[in-house]
């Protein structure tokens, strides 16, 4: 029996390179809020958790002195150091690792960032933990993803929605339960950005080869759901809306 780990190796390992050219994760009003909130200086060590294909590692390359992507998918990792290679960032590396059991010393990173990848996590508190021992003192984490809803309808179909697209998703968090995490492990922490991306059905379900049987099961939510989770999620023929938050913990 496969374990979920594994099952996001193998998902992610078979789609990276759609990951490195998709215009939801290389592009995102979301990139350039990230990089303002951090008020840099310059000279940081930035870890880019759960990097994917190395969008936001990229976007914070030009403004620091080091950015490490990690990610324990091997083929993302490759998809990064590509990137790099393109944009002639030299100072972006990658090093394979767990986001709940990082690969790093005490005190090694003044900033962590993760983007669109927490939603994977299955024991994020064991994450926030990580970050907390990873940063040295006046450190922060940065955390973009798309969020639960308060609702339990609601939440019940996106989630449902989400691991019909890709069996490896976990769960999309809500704020609260965000919050919750980021004090649980030392960070006062806030909301401090909030947006909405529309998906279209045909792209976000080929970026992760999601099977036809699969495909023929979200159309069939789409067409079930209730009132409310249609207007929640804003969801027609075409596709589908998620509500995204940046949170930020400060030590």
């Amino acid at each position: 029996m496969i374990d979920l780990k594994s099952s996001v190796q193998q998902q992610f390992d078979r789609v990276a390179a759609n990951y490195r050219t998709s215009a939801v994760h290389a592009l995102g009003e979301d990139l350039g809020v990230m990089v303002a909130l951090a008020d840099l200086r310059g000279d940081e060590r930035v870890l880019d958790a759960g990097c994917g294909a190395g969008h936001t590692g990229a976007a914070f390359a030009p403004h620091v002195a080091a950015v490490v992507a990690v990610d324990f998918t091997a083929g993302m990792l490759r998809q990064v150091e590509l990137l790099a290679a393109e944009r002639g960032l030299t100072n972006l590396t990658t090093r394979k690792g767990d986001v709940e059991d990082l690969p790093f010393a005490d005190d090694e990173f003044d900033l962590v960032v993760s983007r669109y990848s927490a939603h994977h996590w299955p024991h994020p508190a064991r994450a926030m933990a990580e970050f907390r021992r990873l940063l040295r003192p006046n450190g922060r984490v940065i955390l973009s993803d798309v969020v639960g809803f308060d609702d339990p309808t609601c939440d019940t179909y996106l989630n449902a929605i989400e691991v019909l697209r890709d069996p490896s998703h976990v769960r999309d968090y809500t704020e609260q339960e965000w919050l919750d995490f980021f004090v649980q492990a030392g960070f006062p922490a806030e909301v401090v950005h909030r947006w909405r991306i529309r998906l279209d059905f045909d792209n976000w379900t080929e970026r992760m080869a999601t099977s036809p049987v699969n495909r023929a099961a979200i159309r069939s939510l789409y067409a079930s759901a209730p009132a409310e989770v249609k207007e929640a999620m804003g969801i027609s023929d075409a596709g589908h809306e998620f509500a995204c938050a940046i949170v930020r913990g400060l030590l």
